[in-house]
């Protein structure tokens, strides 16, 4: 006969709480929210500004536009990055460029389905809900993460042609146009599996 692994749904949540108590809340306040699809990956961009006076963060990689056209790029274009996570990983230099200064403590106000990186996190959470949600939902977002982190690697400011990644070049019409795109069909899907991960949780706490 064979054998199977059963949750106490109930210690989990007890054990758990508040962390399952602040993905809740994260979640659902990051879903409810509107996208912002202005942003264009400028992020990345911050990150490596001034790279002749900083150490950029992925040395092995070049710039495709040098580090003077780099600069020019975030010096000419809006940045408003909510993600703390990315705001973090900014070049001293570009701080002050970002019209919003995130924290860790305002993360759950500031995070939106626009964001790349707030959609990534979104396997995050669903591993971390482990073993209260199951294997496949957490491959869905996991899915959803490597394809985010794709399209922010090839809008960001290197040149990864050599790696098999052919640029977005977000600095040009076609290049924000095709970004944010990609940007709202993610969005559409983390917003679906943040519904997703909600009813597990609650489904979790009703039955415990």
């Amino acid at each position: 006969a064979g054998t199977a692994a059963t949750v106490d749904v109930g210690a989990f949540l007890d054990r758990r709480a508040p962390a399952v108590d602040f993905t809740r809340e994260i979640l659902s306040r990051t879903a409810a929210k509107p996208g912002n699809f202005g942003c264009f990956g400028m992020h990345e961009w911050a990150m490596a500004y001034r790279s002749e006076d900083n150490d950029i963060r992925h040395e092995h990689l070049e710039l495709r536009l040098g580090p003077d056209g780099t600069d020019e790029v975030v010096e000419s274009h809006r940045i408003h990055c909510t993600h703390f996570d990315a705001f973090r990983f900014f070049q001293p230099q570009a701080v002050a460029r970002n019209e919003v200064q995130p924290t860790r403590e305002l993360q759950r106000n500031l995070e939106q389905p626009g964001c790349l990186h707030a959609n990534m996190d979104v396997y995050k959470w669903a591993y971390k809900l482990l073993p209260l949600v199951d294997s496949g939902l957490v491959m869905d977002a996991f899915e959803l993460a490597w394809q985010v982190r794709e399209m922010d690697m090839r809008a960001a400011p290197y040149d990864l042609r050599a790696w098999g990644y052919e640029p977005i070049a977000v600095e040009t019409a076609a290049g924000k146009k095709q970004y944010a795109t990609m940007q709202r069909g993610f969005a559409a899907r983390s917003v679906e599996l943040r519904r997703r991960l909600l009813e597990r949780i609650d489904a979790g706490a009703a039955s415990s």
